[in-house]
């Protein structure tokens, strides 16, 4: 029985050779797959990028098959591929051609769209693609490259609100450090900014002129070129037309940037002013009267007392009012810091609204530890945009909060010592939230989308604070600085330097009608004497 089964299979292997022999050779001899297959493959893994799935399709291996890709990629900067298979024929004995369009997606320049084709052979019994540099593009041969060839539109301008150019040599230095200015491209600047750049290219070299170069040189015409070894034009094989620049308007007014610098010009010490609208977040000025450092935007100073009406806030709605009585003596200690008030004042029992108006320490720093900790006065600050990086489009330095560590901190903080820094923009943002009800982000480019959200101060507050800053203005602090009526304000005499030699910055922040504003003059004597002028300035120019 063994045996007849050994019989039977060989007498089964004999039929499958004989048949091999004649009609039957068709099933060892058939060729695997179809044209169209092998095309789709090599087509579809070309749009993903993967080079080891094409490879595998080729019939005989090149050496240059991935270096043809891999340049062509990097010299046109291709972000993307699409190709779509147009049609598959076979030509002849064992061969093929599939035509496609690949389009490409070049970074910087659009889109561009070329037809070519693939040739395909039977190699052992399966469809293959015999690969050239002509299967890249029809055009390409193993001796040339791509290459891109750029023509830039005229540069878009930079505009104040109405639409004025201050792109230009004529404006002032403030206006042209926000500006910026515009030189030849390095070699390092070109290849940062994309294969559209050339050394020698017209860019952006600071401020708005940097941040919005793409936007302001708008797109070059682009030829595609093949090249050869010598980088010498062989032939365009393409062209992406291009598009002008956007003009980019910013929120500055020149009337109040000029109001700016007439009040801050003259001075003999170092300053700045900001001015925002209060109900809608727009810079309105942004003004320095010496050196190459944007003080206005990136200063870090110790904002001193007004920041009092930031603590006010805190203290308003936890449910003081200002008239509640307080004392403000000459001396106080609070966790063991010993605080005075300026030029050793002392005013007794005031109300609360006057210990603001005459900028008294030793009111404030008591009542925020007691009312207040250092949870509740960092929670306010935040509602001011401190600790909130500024997205205005140039750089821009956030005011800075720290949670208080100890009582003595606390008390520091209270009145704008101890680490809290703000610039003249940080405080002036300040000024228009207690203007308006509202703390909005400063925004010098309105097209910019805003990460942060604004945010209301606590309902009944507004009223409140705006009869202490009015005090401030007609019996306080700035009494004497002959601000024009209206006009609600705070003082600052910001400490700074080694304990054995300390400086004061001068300040002053506030609002009039729909202009906020703040105002410092570094190393000045006081807010009230030197700080508070500038703004009365400040204000009467803007009429």
């Amino acid at each position: 029985m063994p045996r007849g089964r050994t019989i039977a299979v060989g007498t089964a292997a004999a039929v499958l050779v004989a048949g091999a022999a004649g009609g039957g050779a068709w099933w060892y001899l058939h060729t695997r797959g179809t044209p169209q297959e092998t095309a789709q493959r090599f087509v579809q893994a070309w749009q993903r990028g993967d080079l080891a799935a094409m490879r595998a399709e080729l019939g005989t291996p090149d050496p240059a098959f991935a270096a043809t890709y891999d340049g062509m990629r990097k010299a046109l900067a291709v972000e993307s591929t699409r190709v779509r298979l147009d049609g598959v024929r076979e030509t002849g004995d064992g061969t093929g051609r599939a035509s496609y369009t690949a389009t490409l997606k070049l970074k910087d320049v659009g889109e561009w769209s070329y037809s070519g084709s693939v040739d395909l052979s039977v190699v052992d019994r399966h469809w293959r693609v015999r690969w050239s540099p002509a299967a890249v593009h029809p055009d390409l041969t193993g001796g040339t490259s791509f290459a891109l060839k750029t023509e830039w539109p005229k540069r878009a301008g930079i505009t104040a609100a109405d639409g004025e150019r201050i792109d230009g040599g004529d404006v002032g230095g403030s206006v042209q450090q926000i500006a910026g200015y515009v030189d030849k491209a390095t070699k390092k600047e070109a290849e940062k900014l994309g294969p559209s750049y050339r050394a020698g290219d017209t860019i952006g070299k600071s401020g708005l002129q940097a941040a919005f170069q793409g936007r302001l040189a708008g797109i070059p015409t682009t030829r595609i070129q093949l090249v050869g070894p010598d980088k010498k034009i062989v032939k365009t094989v393409g062209e992406i037309e291009g598009a002008d620049g956007e003009e980019l308007r910013t929120t500055l007014e020149l009337k109040v940037q000029r109001a700016g610098v007439s009040a801050i010009r003259d001075l003999k010490k170092a300053a700045a002013l900001v001015a925002i609208r209060p109900s809608t977040g727009e810079i309105l000025a942004v003004v320095n009267n010496r050196g190459g450092f944007d003080r206005a935007l990136n200063g870090n100073y110790p904002p001193g007392s007004t920041l009092k009406a930031v603590t006010a806030v805190g203290l308003l709605v936890e449910g003081m009012s200002p008239d509640d009585r307080v004392t403000c003596p000459k001396n106080v200690t609070v966790g063991g810091l010993p605080i005075r008030n300026s030029d050793h004042a002392a005013y007794g029992e005031v109300s609360f609204s006057d210990s603001f108006a005459h900028s008294c320490n030793t009111t404030f720093a008591p009542l925020a530890e007691r009312r207040l900790g250092a949870d509740k006065l960092l929670r306010t600050a935040e509602l001011f945009g401190f600790n909130q990086p500024l997205d205005i489009g140039v750089p821009a330095a956030e005011g800075s909060f720290p949670r208080a560590q100890s009582d003595a901190e606390l008390a520091a903080e209270s009145f704008g010592q101890g680490r809290v820094t703000a610039s003249p923009l940080v405080m002036a943002s300040v000024a228009a939230a207690l203007a308006d009800g509202t703390w909005r982000p400063p925004t010098l480019v309105t097209s910019i989308k805003q990460k942060a959200e604004p945010k209301p101060l606590p309902e009944g507050v507004t009223p409140q604070i705006h009869r202490m800053m009015s005090a401030v203005v007609t019996r306080g602090t700035a009494k004497k600085a002959n601000l024009p009526p209206g006009t609600r304000g705070k003082t600052g005499t910001a400490e700074f330097g080694p304990q054995d030699d300390l400086k004061t910055h001068a300040w002053f922040m506030g609002f009039r009608d729909d202009v906020a504003f703040a105002v410092i003059v570094e190393e000045g004597s006081g807010g009230g004497a030197v700080a508070a002028p500038v703004a009365a300035d400040f204000l009467r120019a803007l009429g």
